[in-house]
């Protein structure tokens, strides 16, 4: 295990006493309480030494409640350094106030609306949501793109029309590692990457993969080919946790990807576990 402090670029903290989560509901090993103590504990050895909280995706009405929870927390964990809350893009310029009520919160760096759970494969390309995510650059937001491989082809059309935004790529794109599918998935990662506001977080694998019998060896191919197409400047590792904890222990998953960049020097590691995520996230 690494002996460097790590920056977690993707932490999900929830409590299902305070909030409606529809998701849960269909997922009993989550659905409970999920807090800093609990990560500290799962943590174990992994020396994270910063956190940036990912929206959870708590009913739509509680959403904004949620990032002032959050920042509340950050008063107690002081790993807390930045929070990824939801937005309501696909309102567009109707938006713009709910994106003011979160430029009111100090540590709110961007925003994540889900697009994976979109039926519509053309909902990324609406007008209005369009017409949100291009808004985002108002605040100097980022946008976190949570898809599935199948809706990559429109995120490509999307982050094309919106070039003053800086886009994270969640999960590598959620690649079917379970069949282990490469194709159209490698070319369309490849084509996402040869647009400069895109970086891609390195998260989320194994619960693509097996969750009972993956290996290190089933996730290295996809990252090799990220970081063959992101390179070492624009690329950022992320936890995922809790829901890593479906598939890994989250030592077992940062001991993974340590394996799988083990032949890379410490500076481009540094960057993947630490200084890339700061950048990007704003993080002092």
């Amino acid at each position: 295990m690494s002996s460097y402090p790590i920056l977690d670029a993707h932490v999900h903290l929830w409590d299902p006493n305070r909030f409606h989560y529809p998701w849960l509901d269909s997922i009993p090993a989550l659905r409970r309480p999920f807090l800093p103590a609990d990560y500290t504990a799962a943590c174990g050895p992994v020396p994270v030494d910063t956190m940036v909280f990912m929206q959870c995706e708590t009913a739509f009405a509680q959403a904004l409640d949620e990032a002032r929870w959050v920042s509340a927390l950050a008063k107690e964990e002081p790993r807390l350094r930045a929070i990824i809350p939801w937005a309501p893009l696909e309102q567009g310029e109707n938006s713009l106030g709910y994106l003011e009520e979160l430029a009111r919160l100090p540590l709110v760096k961007g925003v994540r609306r889900l697009i994976q759970s979109e039926a519509d494969p053309e909902f990324c390309l609406r007008p209005n949501f369009v017409k949100g995510v291009q808004g985002l650059a108002r605040f100097g937001f980022s946008f976190d793109l949570c898809i599935s491989h199948r809706q990559l082809a429109n995120t490509i059309r999307l982050v094309r029309q919106c070039p003053a935004v800086t886009f994270v790529l969640d999960h590598i794109g959620k690649p079917d590692i379970k069949s282990r599918l490469h194709e159209p998935w490698e070319q369309e990662v490849r084509e996402l990457a040869r647009l400069p506001n895109v970086t891609c977080k390195l998260s989320g694998l194994v619960t693509e993969a097996d969750h009972t019998a993956w290996t290190s060896q089933d996730l290295k191919p996809y990252l090799d080919h990220v970081l063959d197409c992101f390179g070492f400047d624009r690329v950022l590792f992320g936890g995922d946790w809790p829901v890593v904890t479906l598939a890994a222990t989250y030592p077992r998953w940062v001991a993974a990807l340590e394996w799988a960049v083990a032949g890379c020097t410490a500076e481009e590691q540094a960057k993947l576990f630490h200084t890339n995520a700061a950048r990007l996230y704003r993080i002092k």
